[in-house]
């Protein structure tokens, strides 16, 4: 079975600092993918030894956010960073896309998919002029994970779920500002934010800013989005054991 690594964080635990990521990653990775999810500490750079070992890398979601000074901007959330995740996912992205290893990269994950090639964020994008609330908002899980807006699709993004839009739910409140050079973007909220890129000229590396995780067997389109990254994933595999 092949094996995908998701970076864990940095979380107070019972007063005691410990390394963790939510089950719902794992569960997608096994049950989506079809591959063994293997947590990577946050151990800085000499993570990326990790990835002679692997055949994919997903980015997960998290509450912290990037660290601004990465993408030079004073702090507008402070107390809410993780500088291990970021001193750790910043190598693992550019290490991984060189190699040409399939990227998924959800939430916070398209964030530092977008700092790590040089773009930047919108600390507060329900502050920015004629930008929607994107927060999830009061009300018990399953509603705040709700299918809330459209995005429009283009390019590799399009191809892969063979239409123009879908519906994604909506659970954060920083978002893609400048786009790094490397990315396309290919899902477009109503009001301009940037949900959805592709890296150019990679088979399959991609980021979405919702939850395609989040009970993912029952939404069809988070099904064909695993899967794809299955596919390729499996695809790199093949690929390295002829090489090797």
């Amino acid at each position: 079975m092949i094996l995908i690594g998701i970076p864990a964080c940095v979380r107070d635990i019972a007063g005691q600092p410990q390394h963790a990521a939510l089950p719902r990653y794992s569960r997608a990775v096994l049950n989506g993918v079809g591959a063994l999810p293997v947590l990577i500490p946050p151990i800085g750079p000499a993570a990326v030894g990790i990835l002679d070992r692997l055949d994919g890398l997903l980015l997960p979601g998290s509450p912290s956010n990037v660290d601004p000074a990465r993408y030079g901007q004073p702090d507008e959330t402070p107390g809410q960073h993780d500088a291990a995740r970021d001193e750790t996912t910043f190598p693992l992205i550019r290490a991984a896309l060189a190699r040409g290893m399939p990227v998924l990269a959800i939430c916070r994950g398209i964030q530092e998919l977008n700092v790590a090639l040089g773009g930047s964020l919108h600390q507060q994008v329900h502050d920015v002029d004629a930008r929607l609330d994107h927060r999830a908002g009061p009300g018990e899980r399953g509603h705040r994970y709700r299918l809330q807006h459209p995005v429009r699709l283009a390019g590799g993004l399009r191809a892969l779920w063979g239409q123009d839009e879908i519906m994604v739910n909506s659970v954060h409140e920083q978002a893609i500002d400048r786009l790094a050079g490397r990315l396309s973007a290919e899902a477009i909220a109503p009001d301009g934010t940037v949900e959805g890129v592709w890296v150019t000229g990679q088979e399959f590396a991609v980021g979405v800013q919702w939850h395609p995780e989040y009970e993912f067997a029952a939404d069809p389109q988070s099904v064909i989005l695993f899967r794809r990254f299955g596919e390729a994933c499996h695809a790199y595999a093949g690929r390295m054991e002829k090489a090797a």
